[in-house]
């Protein structure tokens, strides 16, 4: 199965910012207990590299890592040599996304308007990251004129609200500090709340 047809599978997507980075192989087993199969380490975190290649070697094809906050094309090549299987940037950066689909992962530009996601979706995104998610009714608007776009919304989901998004027509959601918070200390409690709170999300968009 391909990386895409896993994350459209999978569906939601863990973002881990600002976690010390010998602590983000733990974390990334909790979510992974919890139920969540796909993991983005951001490039403005410490050691992002680094956390890329030990997570991606430690998981392997138990959980897909990707590279989250990337913004050019030298950052692109490196996180996919550290091992990442998916690329995504806050921005519409058209060099990311040629990048990424010349060393064949998945791309996932971010975007906002309608003209920022078509003009992603043209350029060769596989999905595309709407970013802030201000609503639910946001995405359904933007998905009735683009409904072949994969839209991921992404800040503000939550295990109350993830269903809402869903039926307004996303393929797909990234999760940051409703679920990982990196200023939480990495405890064997810590751990096992963050996997419950992953199960609430993968209970919410099977329910």
């Amino acid at each position: 199965m391909s990386t895409l047809s896993q994350i459209l599978e999978h569906k939601i997507i863990a973002i881990i910012r600002g976690v010390e980075p010998a602590d983000v192989l733990r974390v990334a087993e909790a979510i992974y207990a919890g139920g969540i199969r796909l993991l983005e380490v951001t490039m403005n975190s410490s050691e992002p590299l680094a956390v890329i290649k030990e997570v991606s070697a430690k998981m392997g094809d138990k959980m897909i890592i990707g590279a989250g906050t990337v913004l050019d094309a030298a950052t692109t090549r490196e996180a996919v040599a550290a091992g990442a299987r998916f690329i995504l940037s806050p921005i519409l950066e058209p060099e990311v996304i040629k990048t990424a689909r010349e060393l064949g992962v998945v791309s996932i530009p971010g975007a906002y308007t309608a003209t920022e996601v078509y003009a992603a979706y043209k350029q060769g995104a596989d999905m595309i990251k709407v970013f802030p998610a201000t609503s639910a009714a946001y995405i359904k608007d933007i998905s009735a004129p683009l409904p072949k776009m994969h839209l991921l919304p992404t800040g503000g989901i939550t295990p109350e609200n993830i269903r809402d998004f869903q039926k307004a027509g996303a393929a797909g959601f990234g999760i940051g500090s409703a679920l990982v918070n990196a200023n939480t200390a990495v405890t064997p409690e810590y751990l096992q709340q963050l996997a419950i709170k992953a199960q609430q999300f993968i209970r919410a968009i099977q329910s």
